[in-house]
């Protein structure tokens, strides 16, 4: 330690992001001389739709030592393999978008590329009947993938459901535990130095100020610290991204949870559906300029699959990225960053690695440039390259039955993106730039779901032996068949292995099923995984 070092960090602001940033400073900071404090209002609610993940969310809560039993009770979750698109290429379709990947390559050729070429021959599966995870899914069926299985089961990978509100106060018990201080109050004035605009300190309602040398700012939408004060500036990314609105209402859960998140294309948006042990969380995501905002909370009422449980919740947000994260001493996380509607499930992954990046380049006093610059380029970059993997899913649409869905279909799109359209659409070939989150897997998956189908294959795939191609091609099917057969179901695999939530109905106790170790500490290493 030094006298440049950071003694006190203020997060403004709870939720999700709020108590995900504590969680991980009490365990990366605890070097005992820097504090950590989170003001909160109890006036103040939070959006607390994030009750989808993705794969990474895994490495988060290993860094955190958090024990995966225990987190799933305490948040009523479940497991997630991916997510099933209804209606999104054409009304009557469907598709999945698989955690994990598809199939194995073979002699350096890309999975994908040796399906288009046994497709062109003859009539195949989709290509989804080759990933474990989109298999295990339509069975119904989970098991903990262990790296030293002899069977295709160590291809599966997942995330999670849960309730948002629960997740925020587990975190921030495992916080408080850490030593992070919470002050409950309403921000009624922000105070900067005339020196260099910094922010000095907050100012509760209560008279309170409460003094930081680096500030997180969690507050939501509004921007407290990073757009009121500062003055950051913000992307508006409407024009390719025109879902404005949201309106979310949990429901009775109409049976066993299913393992996977489905998003339901709608008339002038879509609809999540988002199966915990004790609920159902559903929400419809639409455009305020195809779509008022009674008409849209009749729709998603009227596609309920059980029981509303509460009054819907209205939702207002505008797609985009603040121009800087990380303005002077305030780094912005969560909303306060930036949105993108969460129908790929990133809005919680956009936090973790907001936080991981900040660990990775912690300032001084001194605040480096260099530091801030870095940090700010790479959260660009993966706002971006999120941004156009979600577009896709609007631009690769065939659908013209609504002025929404038209609008959509015609739309200009990013270069970045049309580039990647066209690379994809003449011999399906696709390249992971820098720290792009989402993988070959992913836009296979949505590319081919969505009718972007290539015109032939590279060559290199020509290279193979046909009949051996083949072969190797039914011998995975079989066996991810097979193997999601010996699975047990979500909800057995659920109560079985010690994450059954006492908020969730109680069930029969039956003799323990087998379960699937996970132990490898780095899942994601090996291989181009799609999240």
């Amino acid at each position: 330690m030094n006298e440049h070092t950071i003694r006190n960090v203020v997060i403004v602001g709870g939720g999700t992001a709020g108590w995900m940033a504590a969680a991980a400073f009490s365990r990366f900071l605890a070097n005992g001389v820097t504090r950590i404090t989170l003001v909160e209002s109890d006036e103040i609610g939070t959006v607390g739709v994030g009750e989808a993940t993705i794969p990474p969310i895994l490495t988060f809560n290993r860094m955190l030592g958090i024990d995966e039993g225990e987190f799933l009770r305490e948040t009523a979750g479940t497991f997630k393999l991916g997510i099933e698109f209804v209606d999104w290429g054409g009304l009557g379709e469907r598709y999945f978008h698989p955690f994990g990947f598809h199939g194995r390559d073979l002699q350096g050729v890309h999975f994908h590329q040796l399906w288009l070429r046994e497709r062109a021959r003859r009539q195949i599966p989709d290509i989804s009947a080759w990933s474990m995870s989109a298999v295990a899914a339509g069975a119904g069926k989970f098991g903990r993938p262990s790296p030293d299985a002899k069977s295709a089961v160590k291809e599966l990978l997942y995330a999670f459901h849960f309730d948002a509100g629960r997740y925020a106060a587990f975190l921030r018990r495992y916080a408080e535990r850490g030593g992070v201080t919470r002050i409950e109050g309403k921000i009624e004035a922000v105070e900067t130095r005339p020196a260099d605009g910094h922010v000095a300190s907050v100012t509760l309602a209560d008279g309170q100020r409460i003094e930081g040398d680096l500030f997180v700012d969690c507050s939501g939408f509004r921007g407290l610290l990073i757009e009121e004060a500062l003055g950051t500036g913000y992307d508006d990314w409407t024009r390719w991204l025109p879902a404005d609105r949201a309106v979310a209402v949990p429901c009775a859960l109409p049976g066993e949870p299913d393992p996977f998140t489905r998003a339901t294309a709608r008339g002038s948006g879509w609809q999540w559906r988002i199966p915990l042990q004790h609920r159902m969380g559903n929400g419809l995501v639409y455009s305020s300029k195809f779509m008022d905002d009674d008409a849209a909370e009749a729709e998603l009422l009227a596609n309920l699959e059980g029981e509303p449980l509460a009054d819907p919740r209205r939702i207002r947000f505008t797609t985009g990225r603040r121009r800087q994260c990380w303005n002077r001493n305030v780094v912005a996380l969560g909303l306060s960053s930036g949105f993108i509607e969460p129908l790929e499930s990133t809005s919680i992954h956009f936090i973790q690695s907001g936080i991981a990046r900040l660990i990775a380049l912690f300032p001084d006093l001194r605040f480096d440039p260099i530091e801030r610059d870095e940090y700010n380029r790479q959260m660009r970059d993966l706002y971006e390259d999120v941004r156009d993997f979600v577009v896709l899913h609007y631009k690769a649409t065939r659908r013209s039955d609504t002025p929404f869905w038209n609008h959509c279909r015609t739309m200009d799109v990013p270069d970045s993106l049309n580039r990647k359209i066209d690379l994809f659409g003449a011999k399906g070939r696709l390249f992971r730039e820098g720290q792009e989150l989402f993988a070959t897997t992913s836009w296979v998956a949505v590319c081919l779901g969505q009718h972007i189908v290539p015109e032939t294959h590279e060559p290199a795939a020509d290279a193979l032996d046909e009949e051996k191609v083949a072969a190797a091609l039914a011998q995975m099917y079989e066996e991810y068949q097979a193997v999601a057969q010996r699975l047990p179901t979500h909800a057995e695999f659920i109560e079985k292995s010690g994450a059954a939530s006492p908020l969730a109905a109680p069930k029969p106790v039956e003799p323990a099923l087998p379960t699937f170790s996970f132990e490898n500490e780095t899942p994601f290493a090996d291989r181009n995984f799609s999240l």
